[in-house]
């Protein structure tokens, strides 16, 4: 009589790594990194690869350092949340979690290091929040204000001054700074739209999460206003800067929002999911409109 054993595997497999590295994400730190080379100003003509190297180091390599340290330090969690996920699922088995998230540090490390040293800067900054976030003894995702604010930075600030850097060879101008700072302020009401998802584990790990911490319906109000008060500040700043054309275009992007807003606000956490694939995208598009204002702005 026979019996068959299931074993653990001793090598996680290609597909559970990629998973791990959560290619979704990959996105808006892409899209950042895209909107800081227009905000430049400069001509891409020649300078193809050195672009590709920095989207690859934008999205592959950094943002999904971030997802893979965050899995590693959250397989607790989402051994409630999602047992399915690579790592409290066993596909990828003991350590591999965190080895593979010190190894993509270093690659990513290596990659900014080519592109310069303001390049390498600022991945110095945002790996330390992507590890700050998930890891002890910072772990700034267990308040859910910080973590949200590593975030929103890793994701769309840094990612934009990075793509900037990259044309210009140096620190970016002040105007592609605040820029950047306005939208990744903005951000954190993004990451606190995600949050919905992962009440329950979040609770019950102590991860105080904007939705443990202020309820549903208070947090949901909080990432609204946070989301526009970034936009109404940065379409103040482009009519200040001489550009009503795209100060007018964020504005109409920003009422279609605050009109999906009130939508959401209804029932924001089966609606969240919704949000986060319609007033999302607008405020990137807005994130792109300003970009190219701000290309066309004299030195």
């Amino acid at each position: 009589m026979s019996a068959s054993v299931s074993r653990t595997p001793r090598f996680p497999e290609f597909s559970a790594c990629l998973e791990l590295l959560k290619p979704v994400t990959w996105f808006a730190p892409m899209w950042g990194f895209g909107c800081g080379v227009v905000s430049s100003g400069m001509p891409a003509s020649g300078r193809w690869g050195t672009i590709a190297l920095g989207v690859v180091l934008a999205g592959p390599l950094v943002c999904a350092t971030s997802q893979a340290a965050n899995d590693w330090y959250d397989r607790h969690v989402d051994a409630i949340n999602e047992p399915g996920r690579p790592i409290p699922s066993g596909r990828i088995p003991g350590s591999w979690g965190l080895y593979i998230a010190l190894f993509w540090t270093a690659l990513s490390l290596a990659v900014a290091a080519v592109l310069g040293p303001v390049v390498l800067a600022a991945a110095v900054v945002g790996l330390a929040l992507a590890w700050a976030y998930s890891a002890p003894p910072f772990r700034l995702k267990l308040n859910g204000w910080l973590g949200n604010l590593a975030c929103g930075a890793c994701y769309e600030g840094l990612a934009w001054v990075t793509g900037a850097a990259v044309m210009a060879g140096g620190i970016p101008n002040g105007r592609i700074l605040a820029a950047a700072a306005l939208y990744s302020l903005g951000a954190h009401g993004i990451m606190t739209c995600n949050d919905f998802k992962s009440i329950e584990g979040d609770a019950a790990m102590g991860v105080r999460s904007l939705p443990v911490q202020l309820g549903v319906k208070r947090a949901a109000v909080v990432a609204c206003a946070t989301m526009a008060i970034a936009q109404v500040v940065m379409i103040a700043l482009l009519l200040l800067w001489g550009r009503p054309w795209h100060a007018g275009a964020v504005g109409a992007l920003l009422l279609v929002q605050e009109r999906l807003m009130t939508r959401y606000l209804r029932e924001p956490r089966r609606l969240a999911p919704w949000y986060q694939g319609t007033g999302t995208t607008l405020y990137v598009l807005g994130m792109m409109a300003t970009a190219l204002a701000i290309a066309g702005i004299p030195s």
